[in-house]
């Protein structure tokens, strides 16, 4: 849907450049509200029913039927609001968005245009390590539309109008992305903040979490270029590639010396390519007006304040607060609360082993190094925090070095029933911390090693490592490698 005013574009020489061309990306994402009814009826919006068996006479807009306002839908858009720091407006005003789809019973949308119910706002994010940060301009109320229906039918279309009144929240950005890396960060950042306060399911797959990318290129310094809006993007992944080939796509239209056409296209996974749908419209095609049926939409701020103080601690508080009690870095901070589940499972590794920025190192590390290559959740993580909490104690105790804990961690992996202490024992993997062994087997070497010696001696400090190194195959990787380097520098003093 398009705003009211311009995009105000952020200068930002540090973008990255395709073909000598800067890319410019808007986001518009549709999230749908969680509630158990519609948003001006009484309706189910409960998912996978038969067509048209959750469609009451509003929703099919029969004569002489009435919107009511969804009180559940409005508390969500307060606490989305709430969430990225935007203005919660007093009053907003309901309009008709016309145009006229087979599954658009009533030849218009009820939306939200001049006067939104969220304004401005910030959704900020980590990529690669570096913080980012996109300026929403609204999120808006909104009824989903049917769904045209075209696979089971042989020289016809189908409509299940099952959706339609179904409670969106568009969440509308400014121009602030300049690469698929960015929209994607932004659009999981989103997807976070929405499931998070529990407002959405963020389901891509069912249609609850929709994103439209406005893409288009230019010149360095030069004029914005016309626009195309890839539609429906429902996963990350293709999200990516749709936004790779259309910036490609553009570019090379323009280098032919065609003209960008501002259209709506798709996405076809099975190609990697977008396609034009429709040109696209601008609001004046859609003839706004406010809605004769719907009074304007008065919060108070006492509401505010209500629902502000029901909310649970957001992500922006409880990485500050990670940052605060644990010692963490901001990053590190962030990445541990990227869902309510992982934070919860930091912070019951931490309080029972007492070491966070260990607890931290371990699960932004090899933790979510082997669930991201079984795809796993880490609510299906085999190994429990209590688990993982006991492996990081014995690390801390120097009962094993961090080679032998990956061991046990794969022992672990694969046989969730066993515990850190058996498998230690079973597979022994115990530091040697006998300090009288250990300074035989460093004579020993040193003794063995002249070269690396003088080498050390010499101001070398990479023949420390190879004596390490020495040491450590001698100990069969049981010698604990910070002793090993206090002897090692003691004797070559």
């Amino acid at each position: 849907m398009a705003t009211m005013q311009e995009p105000i574009l952020l200068d930002r020489p540090d973008a990255p450049l395709v073909q000598g061309y800067e890319v410019i990306i808007g986001f518009e994402t549709h999230a749908q509200l969680s509630t158990q009814s519609k948003i001006f009826s009484r309706a189910s919006t409960a998912f996978g029913a038969e067509p048209n068996t959750q469609a009451c006479a509003v929703d099919l807009a029969l004569p002489g039927t009435l919107p009511v306002m969804n009180k559940g839908a409005v508390e969500r858009a307060i606490e989305f609001g709430l969430a990225v720091n935007s203005h919660i407006a007093e009053k907003s005003v309901f309009a008709r968005k016309n145009y006229f789809y087979p599954d658009l019973p009533k030849g218009y949308q009820i939306s939200q245009f001049e006067i939104p119910v969220v304004q401005g706002g910030t959704v900020e994010f980590f990529l690669n390590e570096k913080k980012m940060s996109v300026r929403l301009v609204r999120a808006h109320l909104e009824e989903d539309a049917g769904k045209s229906l075209h696979e089971d039918f042989i020289g016809q279309s189908g409509i299940d109008l099952n959706r339609a009144g179904t409670p969106l929240l568009e969440i509308v950005t400014e121009p602030d992305m300049r690469s698929s890396a960015e929209a994607v960060a932004y659009a999981k950042e989103l997807h976070k903040i929405v499931t998070w306060i529990g407002i959405c399911d963020g389901n891509m797959q069912e249609g609850s979490f929709r994103c439209d990318a406005n893409v288009s290129v230019r010149k360095p310094g030069g004029k914005l270029g016309t626009r195309r809006e890839i539609k429906n993007l429902n996963s990350f992944k293709f999200m990516q590639q749709a936004i790779d080939y259309e910036v490609r796509w553009q570019i090379e239209q323009i280098e032919d010396g065609h003209k960008i056409q501002q259209a709506t296209v798709l996405f076809n996974p099975d190609t990697g390519e977008t396609r034009a749908m429709r040109t696209k419209e601008d609001a004046a095609d859609y003839r706004y007006f406010p809605d004769p049926d719907l009074p304007p939409l008065c919060i108070a701020r006492e509401w505010v304040e209500k629902v502000r103080g029901e909310m649970a601690e957001l992500p922006r508080a409880m990485a500050a607060r990670f940052e605060r009690d644990y010692g963490l870095g901001e990053y590190d901070a962030t990445q541990l609360t990227q869902s309510l589940a992982l934070s919860a499972y930091f912070e019951a590794v931490s309080k029972v082993c007492g070491q966070p920025k260990l607890a931290s190192n371990w699960i932004t590390g090899e933790l979510a190094r082997r669930l991201n290559v079984q795809d796993l959740s880490i609510e299906q993580a085999p190994v429990k925090a209590e688990t993982l909490a006991s492996l990081i104690t014995r690390i801390s105790d120097g009962t094993i070095s961090n080679n032998a804990a990956r061991q046990v961690m794969d022992a672990l992996w694969e046989d969730a029933s066993t515990t850190v202490d058996a498998v230690i024992e079973t597979k022994g993997l115990k530091q040697m911390n006998d300090s009288g062994a250990l300074e035989k087997i460093v004579d020993e070497v040193i003794a063995a090693n002249a070269k690396n010696v003088s080498e050390f001696r010499a101001g070398n400090e990479k023949a420390l490592n190879a004596l390490v190194g020495q040491i450590m195959k001698a100990s069969k990787g049981k010698a604990n490698p910070q002793q090993v380097n206090e002897l090692l520098r003691a004797k070559l003093a």
